[in-house]
């Protein structure tokens, strides 16, 4: 016996929603680091405060030295400028910005990081 009309659309429904919620689902990564060296900070007198981050030639990003905005302060509280770091960033209101900092162990030429 065939369904009747409106339980094959009540039935197309369902399965749209079906796909669209497993679709929506939001998968769970890792963060991924970049290595820097943290070269200097400076707060514009808005109270935004910025990064200038060194990163290594071998890296995919075309120039070695970027500005990034700072997410929150405490990120770089603990943190000397020279001291080489990884860092994730986002995104954030239209400009670049690091929302975690973490120094690492220098990275020695010729050797894996």
């Amino acid at each position: 016996m065939p369904f009747p009309p409106l339980s094959r659309l009540a039935l197309a429904a369902a399965a749209l929603l079906a796909l669209a919620g497993a679709a929506a689902q939001e998968t769970k990564t890792d963060p991924v680091y970049t290595r820097a060296r943290l070269m200097s900070s400076h707060e514009e007198p808005g109270g935004k405060l910025y990064l200038h981050l060194k990163i290594p030639p071998r890296s995919k990003i075309p120039f070695t030295t970027q500005t990034f905005r700072l997410a929150d302060r405490k990120l770089v509280a603990d943190i000397a400028d020279g001291t080489p770091v990884e860092f994730v960033s986002r995104r954030l209101d239209g400009e670049n910005t690091v929302v975690a900092i973490r120094a690492v162990a220098e990275c020695h030429r010729f050797q894996k990081c």
